[in-house]
């Protein structure tokens, strides 16, 4: 709805929602103020930043205060700035419903949630703490400094979960459970996250597939 305004669009939805009256409108005034919307509550919805888009759909969703929210992709076109208020929102309202989260954002992930899934293809390969999953990678994760000339064969080898191109060749982060192929002087143990899990988690299940 382009050409509502926010205050135009929620009333809508409190119709739909059976709500009205005086109740309705104190409500939308205080879901408009929680989600910093007031000052451009009377602008059309399609001159909003991606941002405030998405703060609008939760608000529509709060409308009837349920216990429930599930939100596929929340994040996605948001700059960094717009990253962290919605993370933070994220939060708060956790405090009060359950929040089911999708995304493949996973430091969003591993910011604000206490009980992760991990779903592969439609399966469900792991669900626990994040410090539960990141135990599955611990002492896995390691730095190493190799040449341009080493890099591909190294890519071919290993899982690589970052890699930063350096004058004089590549910095790569990679998880692995044989470091003692490697000589440990070029080998430095780094902490887990949960990203490194989630490669791993994905890596070993279609390795087991395949191999058995």
């Amino acid at each position: 709805y382009p050409n509502l305004s926010a205050i135009e669009f929620l009333e809508y939805i409190a119709a739909i929602k059976g709500l009205s009256g005086k109740n309705m409108k104190l409500r939308i005034e205080a879901l408009l103020e929680e989600l910093s919307l007031t000052h451009i509550k009377n602008q059309p919805i399609g001159t909003y930043s991606g941002g405030m888009k998405q703060r609008i759909g939760v608000a529509q969703a709060l409308m009837g205060n349920p216990q429930l929210l599930i939100l596929d992709e929340p994040a996605v076109g948001l700059d960094p700035e717009e990253r962290i208020r919605f993370r933070n929102l994220l939060s708060d309202l956790s405090e009060r419903s359950i929040v089911i989260l999708s995304s493949h954002i996973v430091s969003d992930i591993e910011i604000i949630a206490n009980d992760i899934a991990i779903i592969n293809e439609g399966r469900l390969l792991e669900r626990n703490f994040p410090d539960k999953i990141l135990e599955i990678v611990e002492d896995k994760v390691f730095e190493a400094n190799v040449t341009s000339d080493e890099f591909s064969a190294f890519k071919s080898q290993h899982l690589i979960s970052n890699s930063l191109r350096r004058s004089d060749g590549w910095k790569v982060r990679f998880v692995t459970n044989t470091p003692d192929q490697m000589p440990s002087t070029r080998l430095t143990p780094v902490k887990a996250t949960l990203e490194d899990a989630y490669l791993w988690i994905i890596s070993s299940t279609k390795k087991r597939e395949k191999y058995g």
